[in-house]
């Protein structure tokens, strides 16, 4: 505990740095080389959850990427039960699933804020939905769900958040397109809150972290969870997309084309995950 009462945020993180300023916590993802939530990640969000869970907990968090090319690119593919077992640590084997991590991470007593510059794709931009708010920088920040593209509907929250966000024919165009969103088509869909200049961004997001870390904790938490009453889908919503995925995402379909991806240079840092949209849609047609 630090003296002011509030959670002294000393654990340690092999992948987040952490930097308590007041009510505030800065969260930034760093695991090298290109930001692929992988079971290192997982491990270490289940644990900051919980530390977020304390209700001596900071009543704020920005998120954001120490890579400012990915904040993060899309789970790593080559360690998905890796990764599923570490999520499970967060509600036990029934719920072993990133949606449902990111559920926890939705119903946090902290208000959470995703500050984006790169590319979050599939599960990092379920991560970002999961958040409370989401600013990107228009310069460079990219938004898509690639799922479908690969071989397999979103799993962890994108259909539920999007279909909640954008509505129902936007969507379908954001998750069965699998195309890369730039900040300002985003902004304009409501997949984020607003797309800045890179050079406002940091100073737009502390703004509004530090209002909000401001007011009372106790009309935080009530006002928040009364919006996510109305707005969060169910846990058994959020389960059914989670056995959709785990199971197509091994099916014969998905393992082709994501190898056909990896022989093009999938999770290395080169065109195929800056433009990740385009190579999918020149991936050969499937019946």
């Amino acid at each position: 505990m630090g003296e002011d009462g509030k959670i002294g945020m000393t654990a340690s993180y092999e992948t987040i740095i952490t930097r308590l300023d007041g009510n505030v916590l800065a969260a930034t993802f760093q695991a090298p080389p290109l930001n692929l939530i992988g079971p290192e990640v997982v491990r270490d969000l289940v644990a900051l959850l919980d530390e977020l869970s304390a209700p001596t907990a900071p009543r704020v968090v920005i998120f954001d990427s120490a890579d400012a090319d990915f904040f993060f690119p899309h789970v790593d593919l080559t360690k998905v039960a890796e990764y599923t077992a570490e999520a499970a640590k967060a509600g036990g084997p029934g719920d072993a699933s990133l949606g449902m991590l990111f559920r926890k991470l939705s119903r946090l007593p902290a208000v959470t804020i995703a500050k984006l510059r790169g590319r979050a794709r599939g599960a990092g931009s379920e991560f970002l939905l999961a958040c409370d708010m989401r600013f990107a920088a228009r310069e460079n920040a990219i938004l898509s769900q690639p799922e479908v593209g690969i071989g397999t509907p979103p799993g962890a929250g994108g259909i539920q958040h999007l279909t909640r966000l954008l509505g129902r024919g936007r969507a379908l165009e954001a998750v069965l397109t699998s195309s890369d969103f730039d900040a300002d088509l985003a902004e304009r869909y409501g997949w984020v809150n607003r797309a800045v200049p890179d050079a406002e961004l940091d100073e737009l997001v502390a703004g509004i972290a530090a209002r909000i870390g401001g007011f009372p904790r106790d009309a935080l938490i009530a006002a928040k969870s009364a919006i996510n009453a109305i707005s969060l889908p169910t846990p058994a919503e959020v389960r059914a997309d989670a056995a959709l995925f785990q199971q197509l995402v091994r099916g014969e379909k998905a393992t082709q084309r994501t190898a056909e991806l990896f022989k093009q240079g999938l999770q290395s840092r080169g065109a195929t995950e800056l433009a990740l949209g385009e190579a999918l849609g020149n991936l050969p047609a499937v019946d």
